[in-house]
């Protein structure tokens, strides 16, 4: 499918992107060039083709869900300005 100059200033318009006046030919050619790939992809024929898996169907390996670390948070409020029923107590910052 060729393009020819006026399409690809509507393209642009519609895309509200700028181009100059000679960048002009090398947009055409290669948009030019993007549907013509396009064409030869879409008349291939994938009837005898299986469908690839879908990500959908794959099962990830998890780990097991188990704690791995201590509770340390008394010492870690313990050099906290402020601290209120074991939460951190910061400044308002929003009025």
């Amino acid at each position: 499918m060729a393009l020819d100059r006026s399409d690809v200033e509507k393209i642009a318009h519609l895309a509200r992107l700028q181009i100059d006046e000679q960048d002009i030919p090398e947009y055409t050619q290669n948009l030019s060039n993007i549907l013509d790939l396009v064409d030869q992809m879409q008349a291939v024929d994938t009837s005898d083709v299986e469908p690839m898996a879908n990500a959908l169907d794959a099962v990830q390996r998890l780990r097991k869900d188990a704690v791995t670390e201590e509770n340390n948070r008394d010492n870690l409020q313990s050099v906290a300005p402020a601290v209120e029923n074991g939460l951190f107590q910061v400044p308002k910052v929003i009025e």
